[in-house]
């Protein structure tokens, strides 16, 4: 009897504390558990309050930006002023940017490609290049004409402004997302004696001179007495360059 106790009493203790580690063990996971939520309440609304104070400094900055806003745009007394004096240095400034048309005496020069013979063929010793004119040439002329003294360029019925880049792709002419072919017509208002000077000066021009002898392209100059310039129609961006950051040194 004694000996079945013992064995009883051998067995059954690490039973009775297995089972008493497990129930331990599951009150302290449920209490945890419930400490854990109850300690996440207040840091929720801790958290909650500190964004709606963000957002409520950031809506007291937004409004202050329209105010500011509002003042230098419009919304104040001198705003009107200030709109209108703007506009007035945009309309003295419209002339020298090539935004309004313009007409006097001037000049009209033409360039065009090589023509064919009375045989319908073209000089033996000529390539293919030498036969077009080139984006060089046309350049050559806008410059002289500039540096002669032209008050206003027109180049086909586009004006010419200081961010045109007429440009020769083959046999034609890209000015401003249009394409053109030849005869390319350069139409300038100025002193026609002083501009017709600074052709025939310009080494490029002279250049092409000769090989309108040699290869037959097309050159004319004619001097009008009145000459009409179109004004610049498209808006006027600076689609590619950018302010020039700091020079280190």
């Amino acid at each position: 009897m004694a000996e079945s106790a013992q064995t009883a009493w051998r067995f059954g203790v690490p039973v009775v504390c297995l089972l008493a580690g497990v129930l331990l063990a599951a009150t302290h996971g449920v209490s945890g558990g419930d400490e854990i939520r109850r300690s996440d309440a207040p840091r929720l609304v801790d958290l909650v309050r500190e964004a709606q104070q963000s957002v409520d400094r950031l809506s007291a900055q937004r409004d202050q930006f329209v105010t500011e806003i509002d003042t230098h745009h419009g919304g104040s007394p001198g705003a009107d002023a200030a709109l209108a004096a703007i506009q007035h240095r945009n309309e003295s400034l419209a002339a020298d940017a090539g935004l309004d048309p313009i007409r006097g005496p001037g000049l009209v020069v033409t360039l065009t490609d090589a023509q064919r013979d009375a045989n319908g063929r073209f000089p033996r010793d000529a390539s293919p290049d030498d036969l077009v004119v080139h984006q060089q040439d046309i350049q050559a002329v806008l410059n002289a004409l500039w540096s002669g003294g032209a008050e206003g360029i027109q180049m086909q019925d586009q004006r010419i402004i200081g961010t045109s880049a007429p440009r020769c792709v083959g046999n034609t002419l890209l000015l401003n997302g249009r394409t053109y072919s030849p005869p390319y017509v350069i139409t300038a208002v100025g002193d026609a004696v002083a501009m017709q000077a600074a052709l025939a000066a310009a080494p490029l021009v002279t250049l092409y001179k000769q090989y309108v002898v040699r290869f037959g392209l097309g050159y004319s100059e004619e001097p009008r007495a009145s000459v009409d310039v179109v004004g610049h129609a498209e808006p006027v961006r600076m689609r590619f360059a950018k302010p020039a950051g700091p020079i280190g040194y």
